[in-house]
């Protein structure tokens, strides 16, 4: 019932730029909380940055001070934008949205992730 996009991933040398984009959409009441995972190979997924509504940003201490989560509410949308990237963050980017359907059942959604390559 909620379906999410994400796109901007690419291969980009160390020291590069990328801008990560999600569009939620479907049967949507509201959103809670807005935000971005990473999995390695052979890794485990984790935290990069969230955007709990109506409290301060979250973001993993390798991200602190490269990227910056934003999100536009009436587009249903979250960004990415990551700086001074570095090799250890080549992975696939997932964004998950958690909050409420109309008719009040919460939600919990993935998007199907977006590979990020950073090159030495």
């Amino acid at each position: 019932q909620v379906q999410l996009v994400e796109s901007g991933g690419g291969l980009v040398q160390a020291g590069g730029s990328l801008r990560l984009s999600c569009a939620a959409s479907g049967n949507i009441f509201s959103i809670d909380s807005m935000g971005w995972y990473r999995q390695a190979p052979g890794k485990q997924r984790e935290l990069v940055a969230i955007m709990p509504s109506g409290r301060p940003n979250i973001y993993t201490d390798s991200a602190k001070g490269r990227f910056t989560i934003s999100r536009d509410n009436a587009k249903r949308m979250v960004y990415l934008q990551m700086n001074s990237l570095k090799p250890e963050d080549t992975a696939e980017y997932f964004c998950k949205v958690a909050g409420r359907l109309s008719g009040g059942p919460s939600f919990d959604s993935w998007g199907q992730g977006t590979l990020v390559t950073v090159s030495s």
